[in-house]
């Protein structure tokens, strides 16, 4: 098979059209967390309000970081399978058994800690609407 980055890999996804968003996704981010960071502002009217409402901005950082992480080490395997289409490589060896085990192993412990955090984010943000509506 000759794989290139106009190869599609996921339904109407290439290698380009998955990096470009990428990078679409880290600006629509940033920009997200400063309209968050924005909003938030007048309720921050104390100490205490800031101590509720810097950990809600902090975690929806972090979660963003790590799903972040995850979308780099798929791509880092499409471009694993690319290079290897460039060199001619057929025979399927793009990974090794331990780092497809290791792969689906950090898998399931994404969505794992992805789900935690989304729902303590959720408690969080339920306890801050009450706090401040």
């Amino acid at each position: 098979m000759n794989l290139d980055k106009d190869t599609v890999f996921f339904k109407d996804k290439s290698f380009s059209d998955l990096l470009e968003d990428v990078y679409d996704n880290v600006k629509t981010k940033r920009s997200q967390i400063d309209i968050l960071i924005q909003e938030l502002q007048p309720f921050m009217r104390s100490i205490g309000d800031a101590a509720v409402i810097v950990p809600l901005i902090k975690e929806y950082m972090e979660v963003a970081v790590k799903n972040d992480e995850h979308i780099v080490k798929i791509v880092a395997v499409l471009q694993r399978l690319i290079s290897a289409g460039m060199r001619g490589t057929d025979d399927g060896d793009i990974l090794t058994e331990a780092e497809k085990e290791q792969l689906l192993h950090e898998l399931d412990d994404a969505a794992e800690h992805l789900q935690t955090r989304l729902d303590e984010t959720q408690k969080v943000s339920k306890i801050t609407k009450t706090a401040l509506g």
